[in-house]
């Protein structure tokens, strides 16, 4: 029988090509050294996922700047994908991200305060005269409210923040490489525990108070959230404590609304009594941990609560409640409630559609206490003086005491510490020492950027929670910017919906367009009212969150109030 041959022919698969393979994986290839640099940088710091901006602050000290390869290898370092790492970095003003192949930037970054108290005493002349004496050797760029703004302008050589800044002062700081942040005189743990601090806790932590008793003393003071909403604290404390364990609780000290910085001055003379204060709520709505979310802008801060943290936690106080610092990273966003908490996480800080709530669903989707700092302030004395004698601190209807920061044309701008429901006029003439020189009280913003404008003429106003609100304002953080009949009122809108523009998060169209177009129309010397109008009620009603819904405030108050100055 013949023996049939039998050939075998090699085919070539389908979907391969000619030449050898490929010597890698698709995608951005690691740098080695920046793979060795980063996991250096990181030591044996946890690679959890909520970590990653206090990564990219890690990375921004060092270099003074993010690059691609670096990025590529925290990425990789905290098994996260790429583009994930990537619009965290980009989406924070304070990191300085480069793309593949482009140059590095200059060792030294120069951020002038361009918000409205600042542009009013001259931040303008001061950042064209430092772009033009550097000229490209020292970054220098416009920034945001770095809550200075009773010694405006400012800017921010590195971490030093030069106050009453001129193009001389600021020079000399850069030219000297003074670039850390400075200490505050404060008082410290042993000081504040020497005075009577932390006996509230330990009665708490005993068992010789009840969770009960102290929401009942909160809600009789009349204690109100004091960041801006006004919600009163005994019941979100109550509210919180309802809601199924675990439960979490952030601080929110990331008062980044233009003209506010009462928070500050607490911070950084007597932080205890606010981390008593954090605490006690804590061990009230029975917080596994806390999580102080700290604006960048207060570097010298930030130091201070590293070090008096870590003597809190020596003397075992956090043992109902672990704390956590966290550190914002320029971005105004992040004062809302639940941007905020998607910024704790480590992710952009998107604010979420609401239902659920943060009380709810909050950081870790855990029901979460937001409380901040000034409110937390006065739970220690509200609690050992009686809950009487906060609220009878107020003037007529309104309860307790309030801080407000004062700034504009006043002879002594600063924190005001006033019964609540003073009016602007007593704050100007009793307070803040009149208007300053060769100045004519004009008009004011009662709170903030986003509380609108109101005329010299409803001056006795009270300064309290619901009392502006049918003339269109609101008090919000208590921020009062003084104006004169030197201040043209269409350019303090525009600066106001300038700020909103460059703020916006970008994650709704009404918000982000309406602000960029409402920019560009108020740079006309005569408004076109009608359009105004319409996107700016767009803004108000469509929007996602408040920072939206409040940018038209300054822009409805000009039409109503000071019609001669856009028309």
């Amino acid at each position: 029988m013949a023996t049939e041959e039998i050939t075998f022919r090699r085919h070539k698969h389908p979907g391969g090509k000619r030449g050898k393979g490929r010597a890698h994986t698709k995608g951005r290839q690691l740098v080695p050294t920046a793979v060795e640099e980063i996991a250096a940088l990181l030591g044996d710091r946890p690679r959890s996922r909520d970590l990653l901006i206090e990564y990219l602050h890690l990375i921004q000290d060092r270099y003074n700047q993010i690059s691609a390869a670096h990025l590529a290898a925290l990425a990789e370092e905290m098994r996260i994908p790429m583009a994930e790492a990537y619009e965290v970095a980009t989406f924070y003003a304070h990191f300085d991200v480069l793309r593949e192949g482009e140059a590095p930037l200059p060792e030294l970054t120069i951020r002038v305060c361009d918000s409205l108290t600042c542009e009013m005493m001259g931040a303008e002349a001061l950042l064209s005269e430092l772009s033009g004496h550097y000229g490209g050797k020292v970054r220098v760029v416009r920034a945001p409210c770095m809550g200075r703004c009773d010694v405006a302008p400012v800017a921010e050589v590195g971490h030093f923040h030069v106050t009453s800044a001129t193009a001389d002062t600021v020079k000399a700081a850069a030219d000297s490489n003074h670039t850390h942040p400075e200490i505050p005189e404060y008082t410290d743990y042993d000081a504040y525990r020497a005075a009577g601090g932390y006996a509230l806790l330990e009665e708490c932590l005993a068992g010789k108070r009840t969770p009960e008793e102290l929401i009942e003393i909160m809600s009789g003071s009349g204690l109100r959230g004091l960041g801006g909403a006004g919600f009163p604290t005994g019941t979100k404390w109550s509210i919180v404590r309802k809601e199924p364990k675990p439960r979490l609780m952030a601080v929110n000290a990331d008062e980044g609304e233009p003209g506010t910085f009462k928070d500050k001055l607490y911070l950084e003379t007597d932080p205890h009594r606010m981390l008593e204060g954090m605490l006690v709520a804590a061990w009230v709505v029975e917080a596994e941990a806390v999580y102080i979310y700290l604006r960048d802008e207060y570097p010298g801060i930030r130091e201070v609560l590293l070090a008096e943290i870590a003597k809190v936690e020596a003397a075992g106080l956090d043992r109902a409640t672990k704390i956590h610092l966290r550190r914002g990273a320029g971005a105004y966003i992040c004062g809302e409630e639940s941007a905020m908490i998607e910024s704790i996480e480590g992710k952009r800080g998107l604010p979420r559609h609401r239902p659920p709530y943060v009380a709810q669903v909050g950081i870790f989707d855990r029901p979460t206490l937001v409380n901040n700092v000034e409110t937390l302030f006065w739970v220690r004395d509200i609690v050992q003086k009686g809950a009487d004698w906060f609220a009878d601190q107020g003037k007529g209807e309104s309860k307790g005491l309030r801080s407000y920061s004062v700034s504009g044309r006043v002879r002594e701008p600063g924190v005001k510490l006033v019964p609540a429901g003073v009016t602007v006029r007593q704050l100007i003439e009793e307070y803040s020492g009149g208007m300053a020189d060769g100045h004519t009280f004009k008009g004011y913003l009662p709170g903030g950027a986003s509380g609108g404008i109101l005329p010299a003429s409803l001056g006795d106003l009270p300064l309290d929670f619901g009392k502006l609100e049918e003339h269109g304002c609101f008090v919000g953080s208590h921020a009062v910017v003084i104006l004169s009949d030197q201040d043209h009122m269409g350019g303090v809108a525009r600066n106001l919906m300038r700020f909103f523009e460059d703020e916006s998060c970008g994650q709704c169209t009404p918000c982000r367009t309406g602000t960029e177009k409402s920019v560009k129309l108020m740079a006309a010397d005569k408004w076109d009212e009608g359009l105004l109008t319409e996107l700016g009620t767009c803004m108000g009603d469509a929007s996602i969150c408040g920072l939206g819904q409040a940018a038209a405030n300054p822009l409805f108050s000009v039409l109503k109030h000071f019609r001669e100055d856009v028309t």
